[in-house]
């Protein structure tokens, strides 16, 4: 029997790592014969088979304003609390009417009970789950124990009530396994670990016409070497490192892309890394403004690309991160077969390098060993070639569509038992 199949979230939009695993979990159920909807703040989905809700996203302007008030302070106001109930109220009634609208028997929240960037929707998910039953199922990327700026706050009882509940209905997903050990620590729930993936037996197709003048668009000549950093510009991705790296291979030819923008945590630390640039006589290209979920031409009238994009037109990628919830550019780099080099964060170190990959890894800073691998990596064809082509092969057996349709496929009859 299929399942009509509602996807709440603040965002469907844009290349973040949500939105991005969000879609695969739709190709994969709707692959199965089920149908998807959406419902979020933010929303690149077709309109007729979804429900924007503007004050479901985080950037609303009074989610921001009782973000304000909370994260940072050990105290609030009555004013304060009223505003979270009103607005999680709020939220709730339109939840419900997504629900109705489209006959939904199955929710899968996307974060929204993991990550505390809006608190209401959180509270309004659950409080409206333990008012209807319905059955769901959590997808959690990162939790906010996990991030430094929501430690101290003033609203204890509402991350513990909400983020993530513990409902005997609800499902929860995690995507590695030290997050599977601390929510079962600190909630006293089971989850079952079903890690990001790609379609590895899908390959993908060569550069196209449109994409042909990607490295033109950049600024790159033909002879420019492209290291990519395919991260937001926050401080936990360490792109100083990559700064560091090309400085030391001190080859004018290599010209360092950062694919992402800032996103929600300030325009500091990108002016930070542009002023360290310069002082070490490194290229470094933000382009951010330019990738999104789809190809198209903006109101300026130029062209907008897709991730895959930049991938296909890179010589090396970068991955200095210090923490990450899995590591999609991982994944995306052993699928368009671009040589990478890792720093080794928590979930490399426990859940990926133990499969054997063939990666150049620094632990925290850039090592002569890592200078010349990367060198190798960029000049020495036979060398790339061989190691791109294991990893390949070694991701699609842990990390591509059947480890996602069987983790589908328990929590769906996980679901017809319980009724």
């Amino acid at each position: 029997m299929s399942e009509r199949i509602g996807f709440i979230s603040t965002r469907f939009a844009g290349t973040d790592g949500v939105s991005l695993e969000a879609a695969k979990w739709a190709e994969v159920l709707q692959e199965q014969g089920h149908v998807c909807f959406w419902y979020g703040g933010l929303l690149e989905r077709w309109r007729k088979f979804s429900m924007c809700v503007p004050e479901a996203y985080f950037k609303h302007p009074a989610n921001e304003w009782i973000n304000e008030h909370i994260w940072g302070r050990t105290h609030r106001s009555p004013k304060v609390t009223r505003y979270i109930h009103d607005l999680a109220e709020y939220l709730k009634s339109t939840i419900y009417d997504f629900v109705k609208e489209f006959d939904l028997t199955l929710l899968i929240i996307q974060n929204a009970l993991a990550i505390p960037m809006h608190l209401p929707l959180g509270i309004a998910i659950t409080e409206f789950l333990s008012e209807t039953v319905m059955p769901a199922i959590a997808h959690h990327h990162d939790f906010y124990w996990e991030r430094s700026r929501f430690q101290v706050n003033c609203v204890p009882d509402f991350l513990d009530m909400a983020f993530p509940p513990r409902d005997f209905h609800l499902q929860h997903v995690v995507i590695n396994q030290a997050a599977r050990e601390e929510l079962a620590l600190r909630k006293g729930v089971s989850s079952l670990l079903i890690p990001n993936v790609i379609n590895f037996h899908r390959p993908p197709l060569p550069p196209d016409e449109y994409s042909a003048d990607l490295r033109q668009e950049i600024g790159l000549s033909s002879d420019d070497k492209l290291i990519l950093q395919p991260t937001r510009v926050v401080p936990r991705k360490g792109i100083e490192h990559s700064i560091n790296l090309l400085q030391r291979l001190n080859d004018p030819r290599c010209k360092l892309v950062v694919s992402h923008p800032a996103g929600d945590e300030g325009s500091e630390y990108q002016e930070q890394l542009m002023a360290l640039a310069e002082s070490v006589g490194v290229d470094i290209r933000f382009f951010g403004e330019r990738v999104n979920y789809r190809r198209h031409v903006n109101c300026q009238g130029k062209k907008i690309y897709v991730l895959h994009d930049i991938y296909q037109h890179a010589d090396l990628v970068i991955y200095p991160s210090i923490y990450e919830g899995f590591g999609n550019a991982l994944l995306e780099s052993f699928y368009f077969k671009v040589p990478v080099i890792v720093n080794r964060y928590p979930v490399w170190v426990r859940d990926i390098e133990p499969k054997g990959f063939r990666v150049p890894v620094m632990d925290g800073f850039i090592t002569p060993h890592v200078v010349e691998e990367a060198k190798k990596l960029l000049y020495n064809h036979e060398y790339r070639q061989q190691q791109v082509d294991y990893n390949y092969e070694l991701a699609k057996r842990y990390y591509s569509y059947p480890v996602l349709r069987y983790g589908l496929q328990i929590l769906i009859n996980n679901i017809k038992n319980q009724v």
